[in-house]
């Protein structure tokens, strides 16, 4: 008889699970899920209660003949897919290829990959979870009816190859209405007065104006500026109250999902996508001695702040042997979760914390140990004794006015030896930074060294970084922490949103995309609402809701909308947005349409006036055509006919193109010598004597193409690197990275296996 097979989704996780369970089963990978809708068509029947139809997914019958030939005859299955919703629903697709007459499913469930874990969670196995499936699929079939009913009026109203997203959309939305609020904010000005005061003993420091007979005072201007300082000129400046306190400051907890993506972008610079590709590797397994590969992390998809108290036990005896007895909480730190969770899965914390970063770093990769030091430093912090910060405050009158000053030291660090967030490094060098108070007592006269005012303006609310919408995201209850990177990675791929300096900025398509969405699918669209639809996927998985209820709830009113958008919804192809900018030629209205170039203004008369031009927005969103430029002359010479090349303004950018166009169409493109463009790499094709250079596609997807193009159309996604391939010669490699290996060199060509670590 076939031994028992256990079942993962990932080959990385076999090649860890084998060695803890040994001889005694046989395993296989999905690599994957391997069922799924059908790319094709939406694969739901309505009619029939939002039947789903699954099929096999393209390119993984290999893997269901492999799964088919392991299993043989056994008569046990033990499915152990990731201990979510994903994992559940690779599981039921598993069992359903692999069904046979006498045979028993097994559902286990590995929250870490440790000997001991893994064990356990064989010896003590689940019945499949039919609740946790159904919100899966749910969520699934919701997210089909968005995406394969609204994109495809995207395609006849603005340009095909758009897509809608029941979740994406909400994000680009919430992109596109901050950076309105930004183009309607009007800065206010308002001054500040710093007296510069020192005592008889050193040292000097400074005080902030903040009250005016006992109410909080504006300085609106110079000249109320100017005032007050003459006003304050001729005052004695004495110290009013002295306050001084202790505080304690908590730890925070281990980290959740969300929680690490938001820290991971800000500390060590990761993108969403990047921290989840990591944390995967950490989770499924590290080779820590030979033949010894562990799971170094639990379940990194997680919303839960619970943790083991077996861990917390270990963690308090790691916290007594490094730090010593005045860090150690004589019991561990539990913490609660401050809004209803799916508290299956605990905090992400390390399997074992001595495994610590020390231990481990030889077997890690550079991306892999700067993650699990973080992970490893937030747990052990979490059960180490409170942070006690000393604050010190005084109020200094000056006849009607009253000044303040405040300072704090650091009593006693606790856990704050071992780790501090983000926020509390930036108050650390504050703290700093700031003046030393020295020893003052109430009614003690100061000396007045100058009185500096300065001039500011409010300023705008900030666009969102990628930790900073993460957040937003998760206290708006938008999507699950798990799907955070993909919304992230699918908005920009889509050319919706760009990332200028680390901060989101809607493209002229997200605007356009949002506005018309918001227009015809206010629910949709709207953040409350999709909030609620969370809610409900959750109330299915605790069985308190049929999945057919929140469906056929969402359905009735959204046909209704996508039957008045497919026929109402304005074509920005055709009429387009309207402007309040008039036609220099005829005075009729211009429109802001779409053609194949992207987005232009056009006559609303067309094509009766032809009249078009580009156009930019400025800072405060106000729309200005630009006029087209003539083209400028260089000091190059075209190498097919010798006449002179000029510089050009195209869809991708800036280029060479001969004078004698049309009878010559050779061109080049402008590679700049500090401006990033050149990549130092030669093209590959023979005979092309060209440089691969990097370039945007119309969706702004950064690719390398050849600098002769259109003659040579060679290009390829990745970044090459000039480095010669070791197996066949060729003259430079791709920067790749995969779920396996973050970053990794691989051949450019395509019959060439040759790989090695970035």
């Amino acid at each position: 008889m076939t031994k028992p097979l256990v079942v993962v989704e990932s080959p990385t996780k076999v090649r860890t699970i084998k060695k803890y369970l040994g001889e005694g089963y046989n395993f296989a990978s999905t690599v994957g899920h391997i069922k799924d809708l059908p790319a094709k068509e939406i694969g739901i029947n309505i009619e029939e209660g939002f039947k789903p139809k699954y099929t096999n997914i393209p390119g993984k019958q290999k893997v269901i003949k492999s799964l088919r030939q392991a299993a043989g005859d056994a008569t046990d299955i033990y499915l152990a897919p990731d201990p979510d919703r994903e994992g559940e629903a690779i599981a039921w697709h598993t069992a359903e290829i692999l069904k046979k007459k006498g045979r028993r499913f097994h559902r286990v469930l590995f929250h870490e990959l440790t000997k001991n874990a893994v064990n356990e969670a064989i010896a003590s196995p689940e019945e499949l979870n039919h609740n946790k499936y159904e919100a899966q699929q749910a969520r699934r079939i919701l997210d089909r009816l968005v995406g394969y009913q609204i994109s495809p009026i995207l395609w006849r109203k603005v340009q095909s190859g758009l897509s809608a997203g029941r979740v994406q959309s909400v994000a680009v939305r919430i992109i596109c209405e901050r950076e309105r609020a930004i183009h309607a904010f009007e800065p206010e000005e308002y001054w500040s007065i710093t007296a510069h005061l020192e005592n008889s003993a050193p040292p000097p420091f400074t005080a902030k104006l903040v009250k005016k007979e006992g109410g909080k005072i504006k300085i609106p201007d110079e000249k109320a500026s100017n005032a007050i300082v003459n006003a304050l000129s001729g005052e004695k400046f004495t110290v009013e109250k002295v306050q001084k306190k202790t505080t304690k400051r908590n730890p925070f907890p281990p980290f959740v999902t969300s929680k690490l993506q938001q820290e991971a972008i800000r500390k060590l610079r990761f993108s969403a996508k990047k921290t989840m590709l990591v944390a995967q590797q950490l989770y499924e397994g590290i080779d820590i001695g030979p033949g010894e590969p562990e799971g170094l992390i639990t379940y990194m998809r997680t919303d839960s702040t619970r943790i083991a108290k077996e861990a917390a036990i270990e963690a308090l005896k790691l916290v007594r042997e490094r730090f010593g007895e005045k860090y150690v909480l004589e019991k561990p730190r539990f913490f609660k979760n401050r809004k209803k969770v799916q508290d299956a899965h605990e905090a992400i914390r390390p399997t074992s914390v001595f495994n610590t970063p020390e231990k481990v770093a030889p077997y890690l990769s550079k991306d892999q140990l700067s993650l699990y030091r973080l992970i490893w430093q937030r747990f052990v912090a979490s059960q180490m004794k409170q942070a006690i910060i000393n604050q010190k405050s005084v109020s200094i009158k000056a006849g009607s006015y009253l000044f303040t000053a405040s300072g704090s030291s650091v009593e006693f660090p606790g856990f704050m030896a071992l780790y501090m967030s983000v926020d509390d490094e930036i108050e650390s060098e504050s703290r700093k930074k700031k003046d030393d108070l020295p020893e003052l007592t109430e009614g003690m006269v100061l000396k007045l060294n100058k009185l500096e005012p300065k001039q500011h303006f409010t300023m705008p609310p900030p666009r969102f970084s990628e930790a900073s919408l993460v957040k937003e995201l998760e206290e708006n209850g938008i999507g699950r922490p798990s799907t955070y990177s993909a919304i992230l990675s699918t908005i920009r791929g889509k050319g919706y949103v760009d990332l200028v300096k680390g901060y989101f900025k809607p493209s002229e398509l997200g605007f356009t995309v949002n506005d018309l969405l918001v227009e015809s699918f206010p629910d949709v669209l709207d953040v409350e609402f999709t909030a609620k639809m969370e809610d409900d996927l959750d109330r299915v998985e605790a069985a308190e809701i049929g999945s057919l209820e929140i469906l056929t709830r969402f359905y009735d009113p959204f046909k209704k909308e996508i039957e008045s958008a497919s026929k109402g919804m304005l074509s920005v192809k055709g009429v387009g947005f309207h402007t309040d900018l008039v036609c220099p030629e005829c005075n009729a209205r211009l429109h802001i349409r779409v053609g194949k170039n992207g987005h232009f203004l056009g006559c609303n008369k067309y094509p009766e006036c032809t009249y078009t031009r580009n156009y930019t927005r400025d800072e405060k969103g106000v729309i200005h055509p630009v006029e087209p430029s003539l083209d400028e002359t260089s000091d190059r010479v075209c190498e097919k006919c010798g006449k002179p090349m000029l510089i050009k303004n195209g869809r991708y950018g800036t280029f060479y193109a001969c004078s004698g166009y049309p009878e010559c169409k050779n061109t080049q493109s402008v590679v700049s010598n500090n401006g990033g463009q050149a990549t130092g790499v030669k093209c590959p094709e023979k005979k092309c004597g060209g440089d691969l250079v990097q370039r945007k596609s119309r969706r702004g997807k950064v690719f390398y193409g050849c600098s002769r193009f259109p003659d040579c159309t060679f290009a390829v996604w990745d970044k090459p690197v000039t480095k010669e391939c070791q197996l066949c010669g060729a003259n430079f490699l791709l920067e790749k990275s995969s779920k396996k290996q973050v970053a990794f060199l691989a051949c450019h060509n395509k019959d060439c296996s040759f790989t090695q670590k970035a």
